[in-house]
């Protein structure tokens, strides 16, 4: 891969986390307090900037086989996580992710909440919205520069790209002053999957010990490959949901009853008030450390194996098939894709359950 094939690579994959990013970065400004929305903006790219400084050298140390290992398996695991839920949105399984939706509620959840400062900053509550926001959404923007970057061995052209896709968002979002739900969001998420997917592929397979026929020119075939599959499992799951979706019924016509007072529908009454109670929630719980740490580990966890831990053994286990028939046979580079084959379909029919 080139200088320039790394810089857009790295460039669409994170535009689209700085979209995300940008929209809760909006709402805590809009409903709340700029000043306070950007000092939490600014605070959370810092940290991810001395996240990327301390990491990349450290990731740099490990051996080209290790490396390619780790930054293909983590690969793998974002790019079948991406492409699930692209296929699920486009075949009409999952609703299509709606920035403009996202927005109006974190604006209503901003807007309930209590006003305070803290620590110089007049709005600790847009401070802190803004600031979790960037970090959450920005920890794959690291991995994506980290994995990409120091795979190729060139960090800073993989950061300039992040940083370019993160000014570009950051000021069309100041220009616009709402959501940027014109952005093709959910198409740029299947794109990135799949070239999330072809990249983990190729870098997995060969840090495992499979030779690629062509080198670094067969991710011309495999990402194709890849987009072919994910289009082929959408029309399939599409067709199959039609054909499975029951004809409208014709809508109940209300049933009343007729009372002193005149009529009135059988819901009215006082057993409705009861019925539509809802007890306010018990107050939590005082954090203890051992409930901060299991906290942190769930986190990690969610974040890194996603909500599906057989995906993650499985590319295990095709990594370790792959290390295993290269040791006899020059095709082991085929191990990896088939592994993508199979669990790609079965992750989905997994998360349709």
């Amino acid at each position: 891969m080139n200088d320039v094939a790394l810089f857009f690579a790295v460039f669409l994959a994170c535009i689209v986390e700085a979209v995300e990013a940008a929209t809760i970065v909006l709402a805590a400004g809009t409903a709340r307090h700029w000043r306070s929305a950007m000092l939490g903006l600014l605070a959370g790219i810092a940290v991810l900037v001395v996240a990327i400084a301390i990491a990349g050298p450290a990731i740099s140390l490990l051996p080209i086989g290790i490396l390619r290992v780790v930054v293909g398996g983590l690969l793998l695991l974002f790019g079948l996580q991406w492409m699930r839920k692209a296929i699920l949105r486009a075949s009409g399984y999952k609703a299509l992710h709606d920035e403009a939706a996202i927005y109006e509620k974190e604006v209503a959840a901003a807007i309930q909440a209590e006003t305070g400062s803290r620590r110089g900053v007049q709005d600790w509550y847009a401070f802190t919205l803004s600031f979790k926001g960037v970090v959450l959404e920005g920890l794959e923007v690291v991995f994506i520069v980290l994995t990409f970057g120091t795979n190729q061995k060139n960090l800073p052209v993989a950061a300039i790209a992040a940083g370019v896709a993160v000014v570009i968002v950051l000021i069309l979002g100041i220009v616009v002053r709402g959501p940027l739900s014109r952005v093709p969001e959910n198409t740029l998420k299947f794109i990135v999957g799949v070239m999330l997917t072809a990249f983990g592929t190729f870098w997995g397979a060969e840090g495992a010990g499979a030779v690629w026929p062509g080198a670094d020119t067969s991710l011309l075939v495999i990402a194709p490959a890849i987009a072919i599959l994910a289009l082929a499992l959408v029309v399939g799951m599409r067709r199959y949901r039609l054909s499975r979706t029951p004809a409208p019924l014709p809508a109940p016509m209300p049933v009343t009853v007729a009372a002193a007072s005149g009529g009135g529908d059988l819901t009215d009454g006082p057993m409705d008030a009861a019925a539509d109670y809802v007890p306010s929630p018990a107050p939590r719980p005082a954090a203890t450390l051992g409930s901060r740490i299991r906290s942190f580990g769930a986190f990690w966890y969610d974040f890194i194996i996603g909500d599906d831990w057989q995906i993650a053994a499985g590319i295990g286990l095709g990594m370790l098939l792959t290390f295993v028939v290269s040791t006899a046979t020059p095709i082991a580079w085929i191990v990896m894709p088939i592994a993508v084959v199979f669990l790609l379909p079965y992750g989905i029919r997994r998360a349709m359950r």
